[in-house]
């Protein structure tokens, strides 16, 4: 690949919504690639502290029954609305893949957690461009059911979950994207 080709992926990276994706499953050694290319982030001292849950088929159907009865349990019947309620199932249930992005804290607290968390946060970046060189859309979020889902999601002590990573392939056009010039946030030294 060349720089150009590299540069051209990167600016090419989307956020795509759930609502765009198609019915259409995503093969295993996809899947596989896009969670072999997260490990190969950044890490310092080697701790990746990246964690996975992968939710596909009727593993989607058990995210989506989580998200509806996380819901349920913790709105206010004030707040309440079955349309609400069908809402927050919704984009597990669009999506071919939903991974659960967890991050496993050092024990030990030689790396500062702001230093694990980027290093997740790269391993996500990794994702994001793999599933873009597929065309897959993909779209890092944080639901309250996710980061509350220890047991759902059957966390071991020092675990936590950072959001859910949906995937599938999509409908969207291609979105020109938007950056204000970086001219205005960077400043020279030397």
């Amino acid at each position: 690949m060349t720089p150009t080709e590299v540069s051209q992926l990167i600016r090419k990276r989307r956020a795509i919504f759930p609502k765009s994706y198609l019915n259409q499953s995503i093969s295993k050694e996809i899947i596989e690639e896009v969670l072999e290319n997260a490990n190969w982030a950044p890490t310092h001292r080697l701790t990746e502290p990246w964690r996975f849950k992968v939710f596909t088929e009727a593993g989607v159907e058990k995210l989506a029954q989580y998200m509806g009865t996380f819901f349920k349990e913790n709105t206010s019947a004030e707040q309440f609305t079955q349309e609400k309620y069908e809402k927050s199932m919704e984009n597990p249930r669009r999506s071919a893949c939903v991974i659960a992005i967890c991050m496993k804290v050092d024990p030990e607290k030689k790396i500062p957690e702001w230093e694990e968390l980027a290093s997740v946060a790269m391993a996500v970046q990794n994702m994001w461009l793999t599933c873009t060189a597929y065309d897959i859309g993909s779209y890092w979020s944080s639901p309250r059911a996710a980061l509350e889902g220890n047991e759902f999601l059957g966390l071991e002590a020092g675990e936590r979950c950072l959001g859910l990573f949906y995937m599938g392939y999509h409908t969207m056009p291609e979105v020109p994207g938007k950056r204000t010039p970086i001219a205005g946030k960077v400043e020279w030294i030397g």
